[in-house]
């Protein structure tokens, strides 16, 4: 049964009631004389006593259904209410309500004030366990990548440059019993050692990528580029500017950099490699040349390169901007360019 019907036979039987006892009384203080007289007297064509229940049972109807539809709206606001609190969102509360009603609703705007308190609460412990979950798992990811590289290192490096050293001792070792095409065979086979050397240098460069802890990015990119002039058969030439960066843009541009090395060193094929990290005027520049076999960046292929793709966002990460030129078999040119932001306090100065 709904509220409106509830509070109809409510004001029905209410009405009954009242009428019953009214009419006792009455007749209790004034008896009559003849009781026929109450079906006798007629009102409007009805008898007398038929007509006083017909009033008392309309008017305990309208009361009722003005008491239900009233009812029934306070509830309509109070689920309302509770489906903004459940969306976590503020009530307001009404200012036509009854004192009682009134403290239902405050203690309901308290009620969504508290869950929404703990709905606060709770996602930021999620932030926080799911931020500390990362950094162990990056922990560990750079802990196993470490031990992959020494091992890599320590093993299949090692065999490769010991291969390498015998075959070059075999193709400088003259002997008249080789034809021009066994020959040929050990030169091929010893581009692909020297290949292999390449391919595994650049593994190693992105399994144990050299950290900027404690150095700015101009230390960091040194530090690097010494090394590769070390180990790599490539003419190496850079220049490096002093400038004083943020640390997200100098691990950023640090990362670029390693990603375009290995880009080379695994697959252009090159003789030379110019790095270049200046700024003019507002603008710093990190430009990355090579004379090795270039490609077509229009290909399918080389825009979804994963490399690509990693560094471009690395770039967009920090507000550069990024750009790749290169011509089949006349190398390639990368760059980033990124704007220098000065702070309030620098621009006052």
């Amino acid at each position: 049964m709904s509220t409106v019907s509830k509070q109809v036979v409510a004001g029905i039987l209410f009405s009954l009631v009242m009428v019953l006892f009214l009419s006792f009384s009455f007749f209790y203080l004034y008896p009559l004389q003849d009781w026929s007289l109450l079906w006798e007297v007629e009102i409007m064509d009805i008898p007398g006593a038929g007509f006083i229940l017909v009033f008392s049972i309309v008017i305990g109807i309208v009361f009722g259904i003005r008491g239900g539809l009233k009812d029934k709206r306070q509830l309509r606001e109070m689920e309302d209410a509770l489906h903004h609190v459940e969306q976590g969102r503020t009530i307001t509360i009404p200012e036509t309500a009854t004192s009682e009603v009134q403290q239902v609703w405050k203690k309901v705007d308290a009620l969504g004030k508290h869950l929404t308190d703990q709905a606060r609460y709770s996602q930021k412990l999620a932030s926080e366990k799911a931020e500390e979950q990362e950094k162990r798992i990056q922990e560990i990811v750079s802990q196993e990548r470490n031990r992959l590289a020494r091992e890599l290192h320590d093993s299949v490096s090692q065999q490769l440059f010991a291969a390498s050293m015998l075959m070059s001792a075999i193709t400088e070792t003259p002997s008249a019993g080789r034809t021009p095409h066994e020959e040929k065979q050990l030169g091929m086979v010893e581009q692909m050692i020297h290949q292999s050397q390449l391919e595994m240098r650049a593994l190693l460069l992105h399994l144990r990528p050299v950290a900027l802890k404690g150095k700015n990015l101009q230390e960091g990119m040194k530090e690097l580029l010494v090394e590769l002039a070390q180990k790599v058969p490539l003419d190496i030439e850079w220049k490096i500017e002093d400038m004083s960066l943020d640390k997200g843009i100098e691990d950023h541009l640090f990362r670029i950099l390693q990603e375009s090395v290995s880009n080379t060193l695994r697959h252009a094929k090159a003789t030379s490699l110019d790095i270049r990290l200046i700024k003019r005027e507002s603008i710093i520049i990190l430009r990355v040349v090579d004379d090795g076999l270039g490609f077509d960046v229009n290909e399918s292929k080389v825009t979804s390169s994963y490399g690509l793709q990693n560094m471009r966002e690395r770039a967009i990460e920090i507000g550069g901007t990024f750009k790749v030129i290169s011509v089949p078999n006349k190398g390639t040119r990368l760059e980033v360019k990124v704007p220098v932001v000065e702070n309030e306090g620098e621009k006052n100065d």
